[in-house]
């Protein structure tokens, strides 16, 4: 049977810095610069989701199961803290760059995948010029 890759795009602003509390100040700012402040973006996250085509829908996902899976991964991050909402990031066990959320929600919007569709792939990016996929 054919296969297809559905792609979702799911946009949302939200603020965040990188931190890591175990370091002072002072290697924090020399590390990160400007981006240990707090700083917003309009993020893009995109979830390539791929399996066989239904010959009865035509679909290769259930569009309300995956944006359920979606939106409770991402639940409060529109106008939202970042630094807050992702449990890791608040415990200073990760920061939030692109590269670590898009593995951070990968993990969390499989399982709400149905079979036979599967994640493929999930793209978070924080401007038009900077993002991240995972996996790689």
């Amino acid at each position: 049977m054919d296969e297809a890759r559905l792609i979702r795009t799911v946009r949302l602003r939200a603020v965040h810095r990188y931190w890591r509390p175990a370091w002072s100040d002072e290697e924090n700012r020399r590390v990160f610069g400007d981006q240990a402040a707090s700083h917003p973006h309009d993020w893009r996250v995109e979830v390539h989701v791929a399996g066989p085509v239904d010959p009865r829908t035509g679909w290769c996902v259930e569009l309300g199961a995956l944006d359920r899976a979606v939106a409770e991964a991402t639940r409060g991050w529109d106008g939202g803290d970042l630094n807050a909402l992702v449990p890791e990031v608040a415990r200073g066990e990760m920061t939030p760059s692109t590269e670590n959320l898009a593995r951070w929600l990968h993990a969390r919007i499989a399982p709400g995948v149905p079979a036979p569709a599967r994640l493929v792939e999930v793209r978070v990016f924080e401007s038009g010029e900077l993002g991240s996929a995972w996996p790689a």
